[in-house]
């Protein structure tokens, strides 16, 4: 069952093929053929359908409205209720249109923020500016986009302008000789620091090519299926693959553009180019050449992801750079490629002790796998190698962190979870037309049968719902965090839409992640928008904030199936009795009073959208905002009395591995002074164990 979750698509796409020497129509027609055939909730392409596309896609392509007039719009709504039609026939007219027109207008804009940088900004007029880009009215004439402009590039620099008279400030305070600068050289450095940005900006814009506007045309059609249905270019279907799998082939670095420039922006810790420590952040690459080829590829002013393509390769090959080096030098440097594994992406633990207990904490970025070898690392497998290590410890109790987990693969939940139960139901799967599929934890084994505590925010959604979830409705786990958790309850695969394509003759199609199924806790209701309420709530940051489910663009709907029978964990006598006590700390605590506060404030700034451009108005009012921020500072002085350590094989990782010890370091620091994770440890310290009888779950009584 596992291996075949694992495909990316059925059989049945694979097995119709299509042609098409047109790569923007073959395009469409092998999208549209998936998302109908393949789509948990196709839609109707029609006109509803084409105003979606219509707007999403302006918003995209031009979201400050300071590209396109009124009247470039008025002209393109003449296919506002079309673009349904151009879909089916595989037509692009629609979109040839405005890829033109902007293009156009991007090459005028260059010269209106030229012009307005050249003059001097008068910070004393009385002036606002309005940050409400969405319900701004497009524009009818150039002196109103030459006003919009002004208005937005003053925002742009009067930040610059109030950094540098701090830093003046500054300068004057820690040496009372210091010359300080006029306002008008500042007025003009602050110009050229925003100056210098939008250059890099356009710069980046420049390097994009049709293919890449195509792309965005593209997901404003797939994302009106739904927020979670997204086209792959070829370079970010790469990406996307690093992304899940926690590792490349290639030297291990990370590359920034810079105007023409491709620069080091990080040497990755243990990869090749950091165990030959030859390569230094701030080398720029200047030609690239392969061992088995004589000549070198001039990379100076080449797309970012086209320098990639040369820089990454197979393991055990050699690739060459010609550096620029910090000091100005130029030098060739050979890197050996091998794999790179991003241990960032990986699960880590840690112990600490309280109260006389060891207890053990894992934190889990994401669910992880290797899509090409299951069996390679992922989260499940790795997660039970450090709860095997943690036991060795002695440990008394284990908190699982889920905090911004945003998900990944659903055969490593259903497998991790069953780490912590005997056998079971797991989630429950429902797919287009056909019955509900109930997965299951099959292996009798647990790893860990003792106090365990999982802790989730408004960012930990998917795969992250479906264990916290099951770990609630099981009672194996008592839950911690916010009122909900993200409430994305939708299942995606991806195709590589290539194994459509006949003698494929015009290059790479890329990839469609699509959404498949829709999935179910084990009491019978979705996670969909509802996300996993929290058997204890408790406030953070992103309280008041629009950043779940139900705040995206055409999320699917909430609805419940049919629950499942499941055998309750009966080893805890004092289950509830716990969540009250730990209920009462947090209603009790300063530090979460003060953290609800800050969360309220933050959701009073982020609200805030008119801004002076007058300095005087506009300094008052960022020094009261930062008066009324230090009453939340002693947010970040709150500490705990608990000490975090790394386990003993990781300790010799550490003790050869500079950055990795000063990751743990940190990651340890940053466990001392959170309150969730001592709250964690008190309601593990409260929770008894005993072995009694079993109870099996009635279907007809649990509910979500």
């Amino acid at each position: 069952m596992l291996t075949l979750l694992l495909a990316f698509a059925s059989c049945s796409f694979t097995t119709t093929t299509f042609e098409d020497p047109d790569k923007d129509k073959l395009l469409l027609q092998l999208i549209t053929y998936v998302l109908e055939q393949g789509h948990f909730n196709p839609k109707e392409i029609n006109d509803e359908f084409s105003e979606g596309v219509f707007n999403h896609y302006l918003k995209q392509i031009d979201p400050f409205k300071r590209y396109f007039y009124l009247s470039d719009i008025k002209e393109f709504e003449t296919y506002k209720t079309e673009i349904d039609d151009q879909i089916l026939d595989f037509e692009v007219d629609f979109f040839n249109l405005t890829y033109k027109r902007l293009l156009q207008r991007i090459d005028e804009s260059k010269e209106i923020y030229k012009g307005i940088f050249s003059q001097a900004f008068d910070y004393t007029i009385d002036e606002d500016f309005n940050t409400d880009y969405k319900n701004a009215k497009y524009v009818k004439s150039k002196k109103e986009m030459k006003e919009r402009w002004r208005k937005q590039l003053k925002f742009y620099a009067i930040a610059n302008y109030h950094d540098l008279i701090l830093e003046e400030e500054q300068n004057l305070k820690n040496d009372t000789s210091y010359s300080t600068k006029t306002d008008e050289v500042l007025e003009q450095e602050a110009r050229d620091v925003a100056l210098r940005s939008l250059d890099e900006l356009y710069a980046f814009m420049d390097d994009r090519q049709r293919k890449d506007w195509f792309t965005v045309y593209i997901n404003a059609i797939v994302e009106e299926f739904d927020p979670h249905t997204f086209y792959f270019a070829p370079e970010e279907k790469d990406r996307f693959d690093v992304a899940m799998s926690g590792n490349y082939e290639g030297i291990g670095a990370r590359l920034q553009k810079r105007m023409d420039n491709i620069i080091i922006n990080e040497v990755i810790s243990g990869g090749p180019a950091w165990r030959q420590n030859k390569l230094e952040v701030g080398d720029i690459i200047l030609k690239v050449r392969q061992e088995d080829e004589e000549e070198a590829v001039n990379v100076v002013g080449m797309r970012l992801a086209d320098a990639i393509k040369f820089i990454k390769g197979p393991k055990g090959t050699n690739v060459i750079l010609t550096l620029k080096k910090v000091d100005g030098t130029i030098e060739d440097l050979s890197i050996t490629r091998d794999v790179v594994e991003l241990e960032e992406t990986y699960a880590k633990s840690s112990t600490v002790i309280k109260d006389g207990k060891t207890f053990g904490v894992i934190n889990l970025p994401k669910f992880y796998v290797n899509f090409q070898d299951y069996k390679k690392r992922n989260a499940a497998s790795d997660i039970k190698k450090e709860i095997e290590r943690l036991k060795a410890e002695s440990i008394q109790g284990l908190v699982l962190d889920l905090r911004n987990n945003g998900g990944g693969s659903l055969p490593v939940v259903v497998e991790l979870a069953g780490l912590f139960i005997k056998d079971g139901p797991i989630v429950q799967v429902k797919s287009v037309e056909e019955p509900k599929e109930v997965l299951r934890d099959r292996d009798k084994s647990i790893i860990w049968d003792g106090p365990f505590v999982i802790l989730v925010n408004e960012l930990s959604a998917s795969a992250s719902e479906i264990l916290a979830a099951a770990m609630q409705d099981y009672k194996r786990a008592i839950v911690i965090g916010s009122k909900q958790t993200f409430g994305k309850g939708t299942v995606q695969n991806v195709l590589d839409l290539n194994r459509m394509v006949r003698k494929n003759t015009i290059g790479d199609m890329g990839a469609l992640k699509f959404t498949t199924q829709k999935y179910y806790r084990i009491n019978g209701g979705s996670t969909q928008l509802k996300g996993v309420k929290s058997d204890v709530v408790v406030p953070d940051r992103y309280s008041y904030i629009d950043i779940g489910e139900r705040d995206q663009d055409n999320p699917l709907p909430w609805d419940m199936i049919d629950a499942t029978n499941f055998t309750l964990w009966s080893s805890y006598f004092d289950f509830d009795s716990t969540i009250k006590k730990s209920k009462k700390r947090m209603a009790d605590s300063e530090q979460l009073k003060l953290i609800d506060e800050n969360a309220r404030w933050i959701k009073k700034i982020r609200d805030k959208n008119i801004y002076s451009l007058n300095y005087k108005t506009y300094k008052a009012k960022l020094e009261l905002n930062e008066e009324e921020a230090k009453r939340f500072e002693k947010i970040s002085d709150y500490k705990t009395n608990l000490t975090f350590k790394s386990l003993p094989y990781e300790l010799v990782l550490t003790e050869k591995d500079s950055v990795l010890k000063l990751k743990r370091e940190r990651w340890h620091t940053n466990l001392s002074k959170d309150v969730y994770v001592e709250e964690a440890l008190n309601v593990l310290n409260d929770l008894k164990m005993t072995y009694g009888k079993t109870k099996v779950a009635d279907s007809n009584t649990i509910k979500d």
